[in-house]
């Protein structure tokens, strides 16, 4: 039956880990990289620290699939006892309520920490998904890393 005006969403595939036994292409959803300014549906965290500050860059889809993934690389990115944390959220291609959990417990794990935690390069559907949820009262964002680390550097 088609509804007219309905769009349905688009079914995703599990991501299964690299390497895994048993994965085939076609069990696991295709990973795009990021080149440049297009984005990837593979999750990705890197890390780089530039005096007390942590500079943490995620890629991918946050959703309740890579959730765990990213939930247990910022516990131990946070770990590192760095006073200041910037998360470059640049090459998040979406991100949901799982998502949001994330970033959420990223804050309370560094607040626990004494540590600052603030955002950069929010894409603009993840503006819209702060500003509806309220997270963006919690979590301070900034245009560029560069302003982010200048501020929290500065303690503004």
């Amino acid at each position: 039956m088609h509804l007219r005006g309905v769009r349905r969403a688009p079914v995703r595939e599990p991501l299964a880990p690299s390497g895994s036994v048993g994965s085939s292409p076609q069990s696991v959803a295709s990973p795009v990289r990021r080149v440049g300014s297009v984005m990837t549906t593979e999750p990705s965290v890197d890390a780089t620290v530039s005096g007390m500050c942590l500079t943490v860059r995620i890629g991918g889809e946050m959703d309740w699939q890579t959730a765990p993934f990213f939930r247990n690389r910022l516990v131990d990115e946070i770990a590192r006892g760095l006073r200041f944390v910037v998360l470059d959220l640049s090459a998040v291609s979406f991100c949901d309520s799982a998502g949001l959990n994330v970033l959420l417990g990223a804050r309370r794990q560094t607040e626990r920490a004494g540590s600052v935690l603030v955002l950069a390069c929010v894409p603009p559907n993840m503006h819209r998904l702060l500003n509806m949820t309220g997270v963006d009262s919690v979590l301070r964002r900034y245009d560029t890393v560069t302003e982010a680390e200048r501020a929290v550097g500065s303690g503004t």
